[in-house]
């Protein structure tokens, strides 16, 4: 589609006529003009927040293709997909194409016959491909997910160091660098091993006021999580994350016993196993995947109406990221995460244990802290996610703190007494013991190990009787989130800070956030559980049935053309047809997203189903 006779030229023409959409947001007009006029840029933009046409529309009006950097195979073929479908000419050069289909794709490139080609970056470095790539007229390079190149972020891949190639070989091509995903430091990072210290540099705010964060602490998690599907995303596409691939079995199969369509995403499953799981989740509504963090960067899904994760993510650039995953469409979606002490003293371990320098270490144990920051915090969670990458927001009124504001309480002396019973078990008898067994010396609680050890002869035994199992798990959770105590050994002993020191004598005042004994099961505030209920919770009954009626004629499209649905329309686009109701093909290109090829392609057909429903 590079510019020819009857080719739209401007970066408002593609929008209009290829894109569908009649106004850019946010930074893009910017950004496209900039990159569009030859610069370099970074950009730092939420997932859903439309960085993909700050590439795709400079590439299309520019002289020459323009070459994506993609970490993942998997989704690019899907990601031309949805490129052609609107009338852009696409292609990938990867490890899945034959020898033949290669050498064609090769070709087209030196014939300039594309607007864009995604590759991965271990087959961009190869010599092999720069050296096709001196022979092809470029027009941008884009590097997607660019928070890649920082070793000391949350999703390091040393193929992307190899990408600085990039500013000495082709120095007169554009390169714009994107991700979603980013503090200060990983912002500085990625600028610097990417050699684009004279970029532009766009920083979109990361509120994603869509998306509503709840936290809440596990009681049976894989319970709570079907409860959350039961109540309020019956029939939704959602993620579901877990640590280990033993908890993805186990909690597919135990959904899809429930009545859900669940399938397992893991590395230690087959090649094959993971593509139908995958081609299942994009491809058909209403399937939830449970996987571990190996899948989702990159998943252009926008009707993804929940996230969920039963186990505490390792930092919150992951969580972040990963969350991001839902409601990339706009339209409401829940963030949900069930989490535990035994969460926190297993990634302890697993940073303890884990190989590398000491200080790859450090960075962990920070990233876990602030993570467990914002599980604990009283405060807005929107805002202290923002403010971790370093912007600041008034509470958003749409998370479970500010929603139902947690009380607090003066948790002092309990905390002393915690703190006097890890002392006397170090000092007094040279032994270090886990949660469990000093919330049972607390609680006066006899098992097997307090009878061998006599911890009955403590003075401090039972003088924590009057709190709950509950209640003291809850405080040895927080004061682990504050850094007053910390866990070492392979089974997790608590052991003091010297934080702890000022509490233990009496210096500093310690209010914790109250834990109920009993679980409390959150409304669901009128949300209705039905498919796609979220997303078309705003059109009557009338219109929901024309919705429907659109949500099945997709599906058979899909199927026919073997495509993700939402590449033939995702659901917004469908409740603003289902929502005006057009009756000509004029009312109906009027519609967002749909652009002119789509228009030629499925008017007729969608007005059809529009007057029968």
């Amino acid at each position: 589609m590079n510019p020819g006779p009857e080719t739209p030229t401007t970066p408002q023409d593609v929008l209009r006529t290829t894109f569908g959409y009649e106004h850019f947001r946010g930074d893009q007009a910017e950004i496209i003009d900039h990159v569009t006029r030859g610069g370099d840029a970074v950009v730092l933009m939420p997932t859903g927040g439309g960085k993909s046409l700050c590439y795709q529309i400079p590439a299309i009006v520019r002289e020459g293709v323009g070459i994506v950097i993609s970490p993942l195979i998997a989704l690019m073929q899907d990601q031309v997909d949805a490129l052609e479908a609107v009338g852009v000419r696409a292609a990938c050069l990867n490890s899945t194409l034959g020898p033949e289909e290669v050498r064609a794709v090769e070709q087209g490139l030196v014939n300039n016959e594309y607007d864009l080609v995604y590759l991965a970056p271990e087959r961009l470095v190869q010599a092999r491909t720069l050296d096709l790539l001196d022979r092809v007229r470029i027009g941008l390079f884009a590097i997607d997910e660019a928070h890649c190149v920082a070793q000391w972020g949350h999703d390091f891949r040393k193929d992307y160091l190899g990408l600085s190639v990039l500013a000495g070989r082709f120095p007169r091509v554009p390169r714009i660098a994107l991700t979603a995903t980013a503090t200060e430091a990983t912002h500085r990072e990625l600028t610097q091993n990417l050699e684009l210290d004279g970029a532009r540099h766009f920083v979109s705010s990361f509120d994603r006021p869509n998306i509503q964060y709840r936290i809440t602490e596990k009681n049976n998690a894989r319970q709570q999580l079907f409860d959350l599907i039961r109540t309020e995303h019956d029939g939704d596409a959602g993620i579901v994350y877990c640590l280990s691939r033993k908890r993805v079995e186990q909690t597919a199969t135990w959904l899809r016993k429930q009545g859900v369509d669940a399938v397992a995403y893991h590395a230690g499953l087959s090649e094959s196993e993971r593509a139908e799981g995958q081609r299942r989740f994009l491809r058909e509504d209403g399937v939830v995947v449970v996987a571990t963090i190996a899948f989702g960067m990159g998943i252009d899904k926008p009707d993804v109406r929940f996230v969920a994760h039963l186990d505490l993510p390792k930092s919150i650039e992951g969580y972040y990221q990963e969350t991001g995953r839902a409601g990339r469409d706009g339209l409401p979606a829940t963030a949900w995460l069930a989490y535990g002490l035994q969460d926190v003293v297993q990634l302890r371990r697993m940073i303890d244990d884990s190989e590398g320098s000491e200080d790859f270490r450090w960075i962990q144990r920070r990233h876990l802290d602030a993570m467990l920051a914002l599980c604990e915090t009283t405060d807005c969670r929107r805002v202290q996610i923002l403010r971790y990458f370093g912007q600041e927001i008034e509470p958003c009124g749409n998370c479970d703190t500010c929603l139902n504001p947690p009380a607090s309480w003066d948790a002092t002396v309990p905390v002393q007494k915690l703190l006097s019973a890890i002392v006397r078990l170090d000092r007094e008898r040279g032994q270090r013991f886990g949660a469990g067994q000093i919330i049972d010396i607390l609680r006066g609680k006899e098992n097997d190990r307090s009878t061998q050890y006599r911890h009955d002869e403590l003075t401090v035994w039972g003088i924590g009787a009057d709190m709950s199992e509950v209640s003291w798990r809850a405080v040895v959770r927080q004061i682990l989130a504050r850094g007053i105590i910390s866990t070492t050994g392979e089974f997790g002993a608590l052991v003091l800070t010297p934080a702890a020191g000022p509490i233990l004598r009496g210096e500093e005042t310690l209010m914790l956030r109250s834990a109920p004994d009993r679980p409390v099961t959150k409304k669901s505030r009128g949300r209705k559980a039905s498919g796609a209920s979220l997303a078309s919770a705003e059109l009557d009954d009338a219109h929901k049935a024309v919705f429907d009626s659109l949500r099945t004629w997709r599906t058979g499209q899909a199927k026919a053309q073997q495509v993700p649905a939402y590449v033939v329309f995702p659901d917004a686009t469908l409740i603003e047809i289902a929502r005006l109701a057009p009756s000509s093909l004029a009312e109906l290109g009027a519609v967002s997203g749909i652009g002119e090829k789509k228009l030629e392609h499925y008017g007729e057909a969608v007005l059809s189903v529009v007057r029968e429903a």
